[in-house]
C-alpha cells in the first residue's frame, strides 16, 4: 500500500507555480506515495495544519513545497518527535535545501521516496509575545532589521534582491544600540547576533561552518562595532573564512539571554523584538536527508 503523505504548499512562495504543484503531487505518486494536497491560505496555516496531522496520526510524513518560511510554520506546528518531515523548495533562499544540498524538485522527490530521515534539534524563543521555533537561525539587530523592512511587492519582483533594498534603506538609518548577549559562558555586547543551528546563511553562504542540525546547540555569531564590521561579515562570509576576531566573536552555547531593543527575523522572517531567550530543542522533529 502506498504510504500516505501530506504536501503543505504555499502560493506565495518565490518560485511557485500551479504546474509545480501539479508535477510535485504526479511525482510523488510515481514514486509510490499518496499525497493530499493542502494548500495555504494565510501565515498561520502551515502550523495549523502540522498541529492536526500530529494529532490525528502517529508518525504523518509532511512535505513541504516552499521556502523556509513555510518551513519554519510547519515546524511551530509539530507536536515535538511525532512527525516526519520533508522539503521541496520553491521559496526564495531555500535556505534549508541548501543544507541538506537538495539540488532540484526532483532530488527532493526521490530523497522523499528512499524515507531515509535523522531526528534535527531546533530553537525556541521564549518572548514576551509567547514562544517560537526555528530551525536555521536566529538573528536580532541589522539582519533582523533588514527582514523587517522587506517589502512584499519588491520580494515578488525581485526575489532576494528585495534584501539587498532593505539593507540600503536600513544602512541609511544605522541605529548603533547594542545588545547583550549572555550564554555558553560569555557576556557580550554587540551590535547584532545571529543564532546559528544550521551552517548556511541566505543561500550558500557558510556563516557557522560548526553549526550542525543534527546535533543540538547553536553556534553564535555576534557583531562588534559598526558598519565596517559588517563589510568585513559581508567578505568574510564571500570568502568562506568566517572566524572569531575584534569585530566578530563566534561562540558555542545550547542557551542565549539577548537584552537589548532591536528587531529579531526567524528563519528569514521577521518575529518580534528584543528582549528574550533562546534554548536548543533536541530531537524536534525527523527530516527525510
Amino acid at each position: 500500500m502506498a504510504r500516505r503523505c501530506f504536501l503543505i504548499v504555499n502560493p506565495t512562495s518565490g518560485t511557485f507555480s500551479p504546474q509545480k504543484v501539479d508535477r510535485i503531487m504526479a511525482g510523488l505518486r510515481e514514486r509510490g506515495l499518496d499525497p493530499e494536497l493542502l494548500p495555504t491560505g494565510s501565515a498561520a496555516d502551515p502550523a495549523l495544519f502540522a498541529a492536526r496531522l500530529c494529532a490525528e496520526l502517529d508518525d504523518p510524513l509532511i512535505v513541504v513545497a516552499g521556502g523556509d518560511g513555510t518551513v519554519n510554520g510547519v515546524l511551530n506546528g509539530v507536536a515535538p518527535g511525532k512527525a516526519t518531515l520533508a522539503v521541496v523548495p520553491l521559496g526564495t533562499a531555500n535556505v534549508l535545501a541548501r543544507e541538506l544540498k537538495i539540488t532540484s524538485v526532483d532530488d527532493a522527490l526521490d530523497r522523499i521516496a528512499r524515507g531515509v530521515s535523522r531526528p534535527i534539534s531546533g530553537g525556541e524563543i521564549e518572548h514576551a509575545a509567547g514562544k517560537r521555533r526555528f530551525l536555521l537561525m536566529a538573528g536580532a539587530g541589522l539582519d533582523g532589521a533588514v527582514v523587517c523592512g522587506v517589502r512584499l511587492n519588491e520580494k515578488r519582483v525581485l526575489g532576494k534582491g528585495a534584501y539587498l533594498l532593505s539593507a540600503l534603506r536600513v544602512l541609511a538609518a544605522w541605529d548603533d544600540s547594542e545588545l547583550e548577549v549572555s550564554g555558553g559562558g560569555r557576556s557580550i555586547r554587540c551590535h547584532g547576533v545571529v543564532v546559528c543551528n544550521a551552517a548556511r546563511y541566505g543561500g550558500d553562504l557558510v556563516l557557522a561552518p560548526d553549526a550542525d542540525l543534527f546535533s543540538p546547540g547553536f553556534q553564535v555569531v555576534c557583531i562588534k562595532g559598526g558598519r565596517f564590521a559588517y563589510l568585513k561579515l559581508a567578505l568574510l562570509l564571500l570568502l568562506g573564512r568566517v572566524t572569531s576576531s575584534r569585530e566578530i566573536a563566534v561562540f558555542p552555547a545550547s542557551e542565549l539571554e539577548i537584552s537589548g531593543d532591536k528587531a529579531v527575523q526567524l528563519d528569514g522572517d521577521y518575529f518580534c523584538r528584543t528582549p528574550l531567550r533562546i534554548a536548543s530543542v533536541a530531537d524536534l522533529v525527523r527530516l527525510i536527508v
